[in-house]
Formats: structure tokens, sequence, C-alpha cells
């Protein structure tokens, strides 16, 4: 599978890893070509020098930039690029001052009203970069999206890296998984945990 990342910060540095570890061709994009390259010497990706030279060619594009960045800026860019293609937002639209999510529906619905032509996925957004960097099965994986084909797609790259992978229902699933994160951030913020806790469900 071609993979493309965009976001070069811990997320898209630890997914970097763990895809391109388990086999498939990934090439990362950041806000320069230098923290590109630096994060794909760092994770074994290969680098590109913008964002449209990343998702050419690419069947999955991961948005692993933070949500006001992806929405103003990255998302209008590749616009065009991407249509037809796999987008997985791994985003969480925090607040600045942390007191809530900043959308009324989801970063992930907001995506998809962005890019009409793509089949927008959540993916990945619950998962610390810790555990996005060395996956287990004791890590659910949690799929949210429309387009069968497309989540499917995302499944089985959740798989392939060694998490357990969870359909979780259609995109405004997201809207829950979001406040998943936040949660999980929440804990570990007040608590002063090691920023590693995840997700499992036990059936």
């Amino acid at each position: 599978m071609k993979v493309a990342i965009i976001g070069a910060g811990n997320v898209g540095k630890a997914l970097a890893t763990s895809i391109t570890r388990a086999g498939h061709e990934v090439t990362i994009s950041a806000s320069s070509p230098e923290s590109a390259r630096a994060a794909a010497d760092e994770s074994g990706a290969a680098s590109a020098d913008s964002n449209l030279a990343a998702v050419d060619g690419a069947s999955v594009v991961i948005l692993a930039v933070p949500f006001a960045e992806a929405g103003v800026l990255v998302v209008n860019e590749i616009r065009d690029a991407v249509s037809g293609r796999t987008i997985i937002d791994v985003t969480n639209p925090i607040k600045p001052d942390f007191s809530g999510l900043a959308t009324s529906t989801s970063a992930a619905e907001e995506f998809q009203v962005l890019l009409p032509a793509a089949h927008v996925i959540k993916a990945f957004n619950t998962v610390f970069a810790s555990n996005q960097a060395n996956p287990s099965s004791d890590v659910d994986g949690y799929v949210a999206g429309d387009d069968a084909d497309a989540k499917e797609v995302v499944l089985r790259l959740v798989e392939s890296i060694g998490m357990k992978p969870l359909d979780v229902g259609p995109l405004s699933a997201a809207r829950h998984l979001e406040g998943m994160a936040y949660i999980n951030i929440g804990l570990n913020a007040a608590n002063g945990w090691s920023w590693t806790s995840a997700w499992h469900l036990e059936r």
C-alpha cells in the first residue's frame, strides 16, 4: 500500500515508523522539506518536498497535523489531488484552552465536507504516539467511515501494523472517538501518567 503522511510531528513520525515497518511504501511531508527529511530519516520512510508531491500516487493519505492547520491549509491545498482517495483523519479538535472539543460534529465530518470527492475515514486518533510507533494487539484501532471500501482499506492497514482493528460504524461515530481521545488526554495530563494508556474492549 502506498501511504502519504502529512505531518512530521510525534504522530506523523510514529505512524510512519509502524506503517513502514509493516512493509508499506510511506512518504512523509511537513511544513518544510527539512522537517520532512528529518522525520523520514528517523522513521525509515521517504520524504517529499511538498504535500502535493507526497500525495501523488498514494492510495491512502493520513492527516497528522493540528486540526486547525489541516482544515485551513492542508485540506485546501490537496483537495483536487485527492479525489477518490482514502483520507485518514487522526486529528483531535481540542480547544486551545483544553476546555473541550472545538467542533459541533467532528473533525472528520468537517474534513469530509471540505473534501467531497475523497473518502474520509477516522482512525488512530484515540492512540497516543507511543503506541502508534509500537503497536500491539492489546490496543484497539477504531475505524469510522461512510465508504465501505475505504473503511476496509483502513481496517487492513490498522491490522497490518499490529493493532486490533474494530469497525465502529459511520463517520459520525468520529464524534465519540474524538471524545474518547479527549478523555484519555485529560487523564494523562491531570494524573501525570506516562502517555501510554490506550482503549481496549474486553469481549
